[in-house]
């Protein structure tokens, strides 16, 4: 027979061990908990210019895409890439996936409004261009 066997000492100091033992199980499997995510630097909703740069951080990834094509991801996990915008509204899509096959997907909204010319006066010609042509019968 043990002499601590019955120590609340010992029974403690197990359970403290068994508890941190768990805790660092759980912190090192958060990479296959939580899945991939993605953190975008540059948030832009409006915009002058046609060309913009997308930054950010993916974490627990294997491969990322923009719009359906890879980019290129640093070891740390920082992305940037360049998108040429259309005039008017533009939609970007991030799909992050990781090495268990889970995803994730970030969709960028962008308003690219020429320099020298206001929101309005583009939705007004925009309507104009669009007006009916009446239909002989």
């Amino acid at each position: 027979m043990l002499p601590y066997r019955d120590s609340r000492l010992t029974i403690a100091a197990l359970a403290v061990f068994f508890v941190i033992a768990a805790l660092y199980a759980l912190f090192e499997a958060r990479g296959v908990l939580l899945g991939p995510t993605i953190i975008l630097t540059t948030p832009v909703s409006e915009v002058h210019e046609p060309f913009v740069m997308i930054k950010g951080q993916a974490e627990r990834i294997s491969s990322l895409s923009m719009n359906g094509a890879p980019i290129p991801v640093t070891k740390d996990g920082a992305f940037a890439e360049s998108y040429v915008l259309a005039a008017g509204y533009n939609r970007i899509g991030l799909e992050a996936k990781d090495q268990y096959g889970r995803s994730t997907q970030k969709d960028i909204e962008i308003i690219y409004t020429p320099a020298g010319q206001s929101p309005q006066a583009s939705a007004s010609s925009t309507i104009s261009s669009s007006s009916t042509v009446p239909v002989a019968q």
